[in-house]
C-alpha cells in the first residue's frame, strides 16, 4: 500500500502528461493481477471447504445407506426364518393328516368287515325267526295271519286303556292350565305372609316362690282351694311338683281368670273364701276389659274400622280359644292377612276381604252354645251386628254350609285352608297328615311289580318306582291310572294327588 501511495504521489506530481496515463495503466494492471491472485486464493479456499463438506455429507449418506441395508437384511433374515418355521409346521401337519387318513382307512376297513359280519348274522337270525314262526304256528295251530290278528286285538285293548288314561291326563292338564293363575296367586300369598303358631293346652302352670304357699292356697281342711274351684270352675291340682300349681280346664278364659286371681291372692297374702270371691269377681271384670282391648288392638293392627263393639269383644275372646291346638285369634289374623294379599292380587276389595277373614270364625266364641255349625252361627251374628252381605256370605260359606254368592267367599275358604290345614298348624292335622302319607305309600306298594313308592310335596305327589322286568311301558300307564282311581275312591285328601310311575331299565356289566 505504501508503494501505491508513493506512486500516486508521483503521478500527481507529473500530472497532466502521457506518462501519467501510462503509469496509471501499469498500476491498474498490477492491481488487477493482485486481485486475481487474491480471488484465486479465496476460490481455492472455498473449493477446499466445499470438497470437505461434500466428503462429510457423502460419508454420512454412506453410513445411513449401510445402516438401511443392514436393517433390510435383518428383516429379510427374520422373514426367511418365519417362513422356514411355517414350512416345518406345515410339513408336520401334513404328516399328521397323512397318518390320520391311514388310521381312518384302517377303521373304515374294520367297520366294513363288522357290517358284513352283522349282515351275515341278520340273515341267520331271519332264517331262525322264520323257523321259529313255523314251529309256533305248528304248535299253536294258528297261521301267521291269525296270530297277527290276535296280537292286534290285544294291542287294541291296550290302546283303549291307554287312550282312557291319556284322556284323563289331558283333562287334568286342562284343569291345571285353567287354574294356573290361581295357583300362582296362592303360592305368592303363602310366601308373602310369615306367621307364628301358638299352641294352647288344657292346663296352665302357676309358679310360686316356695312350697309353703301351697298350704295357704289349700287352706284349713281345703276350704280355700274349694272356694277357688267353685268361683272359677277350674280344677286346682296341688301335687309334689316343686314350686308349681297346675290349673286344669278346657276353657282358656276360665284358666286365665284362675291364674290371675291366684297371682293377686298370693301377692296380697290374704287368702280366705270371702277374699277369693272378691278377687275372682274383680279379675273377671278386668279380663273382660282386656278382651275388649285385645279386640280393639287387633282391629287397629289390621286396619279394620267401624266394627260393632260386640264383634270387637268376640275378636278379643278369640285370644283365649284354640282349635285343634291352634290359637283362634292368631289363626284369624293370619287368614285376614292372607285374604288381603289374595284380594289385592285379584283386584278385589282388600278391606272387605280382610274384614271377612278376621270374622270368619266368630261362631266359635259365642256367649251361649247353640246347636248350629260355627260358620252358620258366625254368619247370623255378622248379620245381627250390621255387617255387609258379602262379609256375611263369606263367613257362612267358608265350610260350604251355604252357597257362595260373592268372589270374596272362595278366597276366605282357601285362606282358611292355607292357615289351618297345613302340617304343623294343628295337632290333629299333623297326625292325620302322617297317616295319610303312609296310606298313600302302602296303597302303591300293594300292586305287583312296584319296587318302592314315595309320597312327596306334602302328599301332593306319589312317585312309584316299578321293576322294568315285571312292568312294561303300557302296564306302567295302566298302573298309574289304576292307582289314581283307587286314591280317588278310597282316600280323603285336600286338593289333588299326582301319581307318577317311573320305569327304568338298567344294564350293568363289569370289566375284569
Amino acid at each position: 500500500m505504501d508503494t501505491n501511495i508513493l506512486l500516486g504521489s508521483l503521478v500527481g506530481i507529473l500530472a497532466g502528461g502521457g506518462l501519467a496515463f501510462f503509469i496509471q495503466n501499469v498500476l491498474l494492471k498490477k492491481r488487477k493481477e493482485q486481485l486475481l491472485k487474491e480471488a484465486e486464493l479465496e476460490g481455492e479456499s472455498l473449493k477446499k471447504d466445499k470438497i470437505l463438506q461434500a466428503k462429510e455429507k457423502f460419508m454420512k449418506l454412506k453410513e445411513e445407506h449401510e445402516a438401511t441395508m443392514k436393517d433390510r437384511e435383518r428383516k429379510m433374515q427374520s422373514s426367511e426364518d418365519r417362513a422356514k418355521a411355517k414350512e416345518k409346521t406345515l410339513s408336520q401337519k401334513t404328516e399328521e393328516v397323512t397318518r390320520k387318513e391311514k388310521e381312518l382307512e384302517k377303521a373304515q376297513s374294520e367297520i366294513d368287515q363288522k357290517l358284513t359280519a352283522i349282515e351275515i348274522k341278520n340273515q341267520e337270525l331271519e332264517k331262525i325267526q322264520h323257523k321259529r314262526v313255523a314251529e309256533l304256528s305248528k304248535i299253536s295251530g294258528m297261521s301267521v295271519e291269525e296270530a297277527k290278528n290276535h296280537i292286534m286285538e290285544a294291542l287294541k285293548d291296550e290302546a283303549r286303556t291307554g287312550a282312557m288314561m291319556h284322556i284323563k291326563e289331558i283333562t287334568e292338564e286342562a284343569k291345571l292350565n285353567a287354574n294356573k293363575e290361581a295357583r300362582k296367586i296362592v303360592i305368592q300369598t303363602i310366601q308373602r305372609v310369615a306367621t307364628e303358631q301358638a299352641v294352647e293346652n288344657s292346663v296352665s302352670v302357676f309358679n310360686i316362690e316356695s312350697d309353703e304357699v301351697k298350704g295357704r292356697i289349700i287352706g284349713r281342711e281345703g276350704r280355700n282351694i274349694r272356694a277357688i274351684e267353685a268361683a272359677t270352675g277350674v280344677e286346682i291340682i296341688v301335687d309334689d311338683t316343686p314350686e308349681a300349681i297346675i290349673l286344669s280346664c278346657f276353657d282358656p278364659v276360665r284358666r286365665e281368670i284362675a291364674r290371675l286371681s291366684l297371682h293377686q291372692l298370693v301377692s296380697d297374702g290374704r287368702i280366705h273364701p270371702a277374699r277369693i270371691e272378691e278377687v275372682v269377681a274383680k279379675t273377671k271384670k278386668a279380663l273382660e276389659e282386656e278382651i275388649v282391648e285385645t279386640g280393639k288392638r287387633t282391629c287397629i293392627d289390621l286396619g279394620i274400622h267401624g266394627l260393632h263393639p260386640e264383634l270387637t269383644r268376640m275378636v278379643g275372646r278369640m285370644k283365649y280359644r284354640s282349635s285343634y291346638g291352634q290359637n283362634l285369634l292368631q289363626h284369624s289374623r293370619e287368614v285376614a292377612n292372607l285374604c288381603a294379599v289374595m284380594a289385592a292380587e285379584l283386584g278385589l276389595n282388600v278391606k272387605l276381604a280382610k274384614r271377612a277373614g278376621l270374622l270368619h270364625d266368630i261362631g266359635k266364641v259365642p256367649d251361649d252354645e247353640p246347636e248350629l255349625p260355627h260358620a252358620i252361627l258366625g254368619m247370623k251374628l255378622a248379620e245381627k251386628y250390621g255387617e255387609k252381605p258379602d262379609v256375611c256370605n263369606a263367613i257362612g260359606a267358608h265350610h260350604d254350609e251355604v252357597e257362595m254368592t260373592t268372589l270374596i267367599s272362595p278366597i276366605i275358604q282357601v285362606c282358611d285352608a292355607i292357615s289351618g290345614a297345613r302340617p304343623g298348624a294343628r295337632r290333629e292335622i299333623v297326625e292325620s297328615y302322617i297317616k295319610r302319607i303312609k296310606e298313600l305309600e302302602t296303597l302303591a306298594l300293594s300292586y305287583d311289580g312296584v319296587q318302592s313308592a314315595y309320597a312327596i310335596q306334602a302328599g301332593r305327589e306319589l312317585r312309584v318306582l316299578v321293576e322294568s322286568e315285571k312292568v312294561s311301558d303300557l302296564k306302567a300307564d295302566e298302573l298309574s291310572f289304576a292307582i289314581s282311581q283307587r286314591i280317588q275312591t278310597e282316600m280323603t285328601y285336600p286338593g289333588q294327588v299326582k301319581v307318577t310311575v317311573i320305569r327304568e331299565k338298567r344294564s350293568v356289566n363289569y370289566a375284569k
